[in-house]
């Protein structure tokens, strides 16, 4: 049996290359609902809330604010009152949780551009970007789950957080938004191992026996 070389540009292969193509697609269209849940976890004041029905009343915190139904408004926080005695340890925590949302929301956007560069780019950006890529979703991922974390820990511990507080809205959108982050890094890394490359020459054989 002979063989001989032909262009990967065939229909098998031209295939393989435009469902590689639809994965980075697919793949940032849930990276972007990802991004647009950590921004509303970081706009909506829902981190942890205290609801009550008997007064009806409603008191939560979220990263830079603190709501009341009482009295209709909302206030920056911590404030600097808050920072003092024993109340210090909570303010740098919640504090530190603000930073790392703020460097993910730096993370995911760098990784947005990425994907724009390496879907615009030529074959070497499409065969080797995925790895600077999917590093930088894993990263703003494992500072989410840390903020995530670092809240859950702060809910368990302090004694501000009693019998009818609960974590809220925003908890829940920081939570599902590093999820589907991994997810997209993963299915960038497994297509990137198993979707034919693009271009190039391969062997076939030759049937014709003459």
């Amino acid at each position: 049996m002979d063989f001989h070389l032909v262009p990967r540009g065939t229909d098998r292969n031209y295939t393989g290359f435009l469902t590689k193509t639809i994965v980075y697609v697919g793949s940032l269209i849930l990276f972007l609902a990802s991004f647009a849940l950590t921004l509303s976890s970081i706009i909506i004041p829902k981190w942890v809330s205290y609801h009550s029905e008997k007064p009806p009343h409603h008191y939560s915190y979220g990263l830079n604010r603190r709501c009341s139904s009482l009295t209709d408004t909302c206030e920056s926080f911590p404030q600097r009152e808050d920072c003092h005695g024993e109340n210090r340890y909570f303010c740098s925590m919640w504090r530190s949780v603000g930073f790392l949302m703020s460097f993910t929301v730096v993370l995911q956007g760098i990784s947005i551009v990425a994907y724009l560069i390496i879907l615009a780019g030529g074959k070497r950006l499409r065969e080797n970007g995925w790895r600077i890529l999917s590093i930088l979703i894993v990263l703003s991922a494992i500072v989410q789950a840390t903020s995530m974390s670092i809240v859950a820990y702060l809910f368990d511990n302090e004694d501000r957080f009693f019998v009818g507080w609960q974590l809220d809205e925003s908890w829940i959108f920081c939570t599902v938004s590093w999820c589907i982050g991994l997810v997209c890094a993963g299915a960038i890394a497994i297509a990137a191992h198993t979707l034919p490359s693009e271009g190039g020459y391969e062997l076939i054989p030759d049937h014709d026996e003459s």
